[in-house]
């Protein structure tokens, strides 16, 4: 086998990517607008797009897949005015999470959750700078929607909640990576992962 990316591997990157992320934006845009709802925006992301990536998983074959989806995750969250955290935790978290699929030569179906679930944590990047630039995102939330929901949104984010908010993407990838699996069952099987 081939251990290159070639043609027909990025565009699977990039169409699983853009649906990954098409999907992800469903939830996260509604959501977003209720400062309340921010900590778990990332848990819920994970919670739903736990089916594409499932899928995505069935076409994964080399390493580094896994790895760029990752960082061009991050990229598009830097894009929609999330900061670009995403991306260098991107490049951590995807590669991690492409060394635990390939350990279980991408056919474990045990290694292709806790893959996604590793994975998922290039979504903290989106939040450092609310738990560690405090002041530059309450000007940035103020600028952009208004003093009160800014004032709102810090005040749900005090700094111990950082592990709350990690802790809530790795579990909640887990069960949207689950959900994903059992939706995909079929092509799982035909996939070879088992």
């Amino acid at each position: 086998m081939n251990n290159k990316l070639q043609a027909k591997d990025l565009i699977n990157l990039g169409l699983f990517t853009v649906l990954y992320f098409v999907l992800g934006c469903c939830v996260a845009i509604p959501i977003g607008f209720v400062p309340i709802f921010l900590p778990i925006l990332g848990a819920l992301w994970t919670l739903i797009t736990g089916i594409p990536f499932m899928l995505f998983l069935t076409r994964v074959k080399k390493f580094g897949m896994v790895t760029l989806m990752a960082i061009l995750s991050g990229l598009l969250m830097g894009l929609t005015g999330m900061g670009y955290w995403g991306v260098p935790l991107g490049l951590i978290f995807g590669l991690l999470g492409d060394l635990i699929l390939k350990f279980g030569n991408y056919k474990s179906a045990k290694r292709s959750l806790i893959g996604y679930a590793v994975f998922s944590l290039w979504m903290v990047g989106t939040y450092i700078p609310m738990y560690f630039m405090v002041e530059d995102s309450r000007a940035s939330f103020a600028a952009s929607f208004g003093k009160e929901y800014a004032d709102k949104v810090m005040a749900v984010m005090p700094m111990w909640s950082i592990v709350l908010v990690i802790a809530g993407i790795f579990i909640c990838a887990i069960i949207g990576g689950m959900i994903g699996k059992a939706l995909l069952k079929k092509h799982f099987v035909k996939a070879g992962i088992v």
